[in-house]
C-alpha cells in the first residue's frame, strides 16, 4: 500500500495538529526526523513555582513530550505513529539560566512493539537542567514506520 517513498515536500511538523495540552503549557515542536524530536517553550510566569522558578512538572512534561515525538515520525502524508509513556525517569541537574527550555529526545533502541529513548533539557544558553531516559510503547501500528490513518484531527 505505501511501497513508495513519501512525498520529498512533506513537512510533518507542519502537519501536526497542536493538541490542548501543548496550547495549554505553550510548547513547540522545532525539529522532528526520524529518531529525534527537539520541543522549545519560552518561559512564562506561569509556568514557575512558588519559588519563582520552571516547576519540575514543566521540565518533565517537555522531556515526554520530546520522547514521545522522538520515535513516532512518521513521512506519509495522512499518516501518523503514536506511542504512550511506559516509564520516565528523570533527573534534575540545574536551574535555566536563560528564558528558553529546549527539550532534545533520541531514540536508543527498542523492538517491534516498544522503544526506548534519552533526552536533555538545556536552555538557549546551553545550561544542562534536567536528562530523561524513557520505555515507550506504541499504539496501533506506529511501529512501523507508515504509522496508521490519521484521525480527524490529524492525530
Amino acid at each position: 500500500m505505501h511501497d513508495t517513498l513519501p512525498p520529498p515536500d512533506h513537512d510533518p511538523i507542519a502537519a501536526e495538529a497542536p493538541y490542548p495540552y501543548q496550547d495549554l503549557i505553550g510548547f513547540r515542536l522545532t525539529a522532528w526526523s526520524e529518531g529525534h524530536a527537539r520541543i522549545e517553550l519560552d518561559l512564562a510566569e506561569a509556568h514557575t513555582n512558588r519559588h519563582g522558578i520552571p516547576h519540575g512538572g514543566v521540565h518533565a512534561g517537555l522531556l515526554d513530550t520530546a520522547l514521545g515525538f522522538c520515535g513516532c515520525w512518521c513521512p506519509w502524508p495522512g499518516r501518523v505513529r503514536r506511542a504512550m509513556t511506559l516509564s520516565l525517569t528523570v533527573n534534575y541537574v540545574g536551574q535555566p539560566r536563560g528564558r528558553r527550555l529546549i527539550a532534545e529526545a533520541r531514540q536508543t533502541g527498542g523492538g517491534r512493539k516498544s522503544y526506548f529513548g534519552a533526552g536533555e533539557l538545556t536552555d538557549e544558553t546551553g545550561a544542562l537542567i534536567a536528562t530523561a531516559t524513557a520505555v515507550m510503547r506504541w499504539r496501533g501500528n506506529g511501529g512501523d514506520l507508515r504509522g496508521d490513518p490519521a484521525d480527524a484531527h490529524g492525530r
